[in-house]
């Protein structure tokens, strides 16, 4: 038997899914509602042979999802199912261990060529989304682009990147937390970006730090 988990909070959607990947034997579905269920499951001893996971989830994201799925079980590939087609998403993805990448709009062919794919080791993805990781990879081998940050800026999106809060940031370099705030809103300017999330993502795709 291939066990297949899938994590999809659409209940339509994770009912069709299932009944296609249980309609191809020896493919196996379990579908869970939420990340937090399905790694309840794996905590009590359960172990998949692939997951399928929805990035948008209520409650944990699927990329953390993905993220701690790959800590808790390296062995088992992960492969996103999501409507998002974006960089900073398909980036994220990536970088939290994701096996593969498939639009919704997938045919379930696609979706259990994906499940077997992963399996034997490759890197399943929609066309769509393969082009744009190559366009993204291309990127990275280009010099990092200079937003001008001062060198005090590119310390604090250090911190940032690491996932320090603003008081921890400001205690690390014995500043106030109001010249920390000020240096962080400089930051997000120069970057032209709103959220920890969007820098974040900028500086790791953009190799800035």
């Amino acid at each position: 038997m291939v066990h297949v988990w899938l994590v999809e909070d659409n209940a339509l959607y994770r009912e069709t899914i299932a009944d296609v990947i249980d309609a191809a034997p020896p493919h196996v579905a379990s579908a869970f509602p939420s990340c937090e269920e399905a790694l309840a499951a794996l905590d009590a001893g359960a172990l998949p042979d692939a997951v399928l996971m929805d990035i948008g989830l209520p409650g944990m994201g699927g990329v953390e999802g993905a993220r701690v799925f790959q800590a808790r079980a390296p062995a088992v590939p992960v492969v996103m199912l999501t409507v998002h087609q974006d960089t900073d998403t398909i980036f994220q993805a990536v970088c939290a261990g994701a096996s593969g990448y498939l639009l919704k709009t997938a045919t379930p062919e696609a979706i259990l060529a994906a499940v077997d794919e992963v399996r034997a080791g490759g890197a399943a993805m929609d066309a769509q989304i393969a082009r744009r990781v190559l366009t993204l990879f291309t990127s990275l081998a280009a010099p990092p682009p200079d937003y001008g940050l001062s060198e005090r800026e590119t310390e604090i999106l250090q911190h940032l990147v690491a996932g320090q809060t603003k008081r921890q940031i400001a205690e690390a370099l014995c500043l106030s937390p109001h010249t920390v705030d000020g240096h962080v809103r400089n930051v997000y300017g120069k970057l032209h970006v709103h959220t920890r999330g969007e820098v974040v993502a900028k500086a790791l795709r953009e190799r800035l730090v």
